[in-house]
């Protein structure tokens, strides 16, 4: 069975419209603000796609056709078990949550190679890029509103900006409490939590710990 992801997902959908070459995709797919959730920047990767769709039985090719000086393009269309698959992986990402594993969790899992002073400065600058996002996003809804487009189209944007406005309050949180010393570490302290935890077989266990930068417990 052909295997799911976004970019594989937005070809079938783009095909239930009409059949299509892959520029249009793109265009497409771009046009409509879905690269704010769908990485199309590689056409290469969009290709890749195609391939696998095609490999899988999901989508044929309708035709090549020429358009005046440009290379010849092939239109593709979506199969019966292209929009059957398409369902399917529709209702599966919408009903059940995906295990993911984002790049910010697997950072935050190992602050202990940092001091408390460094962590704080990088937080600091994680809230102005985060402030600056939310106000491009912002921007787009507010576009989006003075057009009139329906809210069906914007449900993907509320929820990134739901989300972005979660992590931005909790970050500012955890710069505060590194500022005040109510988050913080020490070798010593690291070292002391490593000794408590260690398995009960290993002779010898260290967390990463920071070598410049002395702190203290509070």
């Amino acid at each position: 069975m052909t295997r799911y992801s976004p970019l594989a997902l937005a070809v079938l959908a783009m095909l239930t419209e009409a059949p299509m070459h892959p520029y249009r995709m793109q265009q497409l797919i771009k046009a409509r603000g879905k690269d704010e959730v769908i990485n199309v920047s590689q056409r290469n990767s969009l290709y890749q796609t195609i391939d696998r769709l095609m490999r899988g039985d999901l989508i044929a090719v309708r035709e090549t056709e020429r358009d005046g000086t440009f290379p010849e393009r092939t239109v593709y269309e979506i199969t019966e078990a292209g929009r059957d698959t398409a369902r399917l992986w529709l209702r599966e990402q919408l009903a059940q949550p995906a295990h993911e594993f984002p790049a910010f969790p697997a950072a935050l899992s190992f602050l202990p190679v940092l001091t408390p002073e460094d962590v704080c400065r990088q937080l600091v600058t994680r809230t102005g890029a985060l402030e600056r996002e939310l106000a491009r996003l912002d921007a787009v809804d507010e576009h989006a509103q003075a057009v009139q487009v329906p809210r069906l189209f914007l449900l993907e944007g509320e929820l990134i900006r739901a989300k972005l406005v979660a992590e931005l309050d909790w970050v500012r949180s955890v710069a505060a409490d590194l500022k005040a010393g109510a988050l913080t570490w020490s070798p010593a302290w690291l070292e002391e939590i490593a000794q408590r935890f260690a398995p009960a077989d290993a002779s010898s266990y260290k967390l990463n710990t920071p070598t410049t930068d002395k702190e203290t417990k509070t």
